[in-house]
């Protein structure tokens, strides 16, 4: 890989978690879980319904996450991770870890 490649490659990857909710709505999608649209509406109570739309079908067009429609009345919609968007779970494991472990400099005390 070259230094090129790989800076296309995080910008990719910057790209398809960008956004204030994406990493939100992952974390509470991981270990499997399938979620109806109005429990991920609880559980993030600060997302606008419009917003929540919008970041669950970028992440369906990346292939991160799965709609699953139950043909009812009322409709059903739930939502999962693909095995791709589940296999993230480490890599934000490790960067929360690392995140963590931020030095405290002098400006923090201060």
């Amino acid at each position: 890989m070259t230094p090129s490649s790989a800076a296309e490659g995080v910008e990719n990857v910057l790209r398809m978690l960008e956004g204030r909710w994406k990493l939100v709505i992952l974390f509470h999608l991981f270990g499997g879980k399938v979620l109806r649209f109005s429990d991920l509406e609880r559980a993030i109570p600060a997302i606008s319904q419009k917003m929540l739309i919008q970041q669950l079908r970028q992440m369906e067009t990346d292939g991160i996450v799965r709609r699953i429609v139950h043909h009812q009345v009322p409709p059903k919609v739930e939502y999962c991770l693909t095995d791709w968007g589940q296999s993230l779970c480490p890599a934000l494991d490790a960067l929360l870890k690392w995140a963590a472990m931020k030095p405290v400099t002098p400006e923090d005390v201060s």
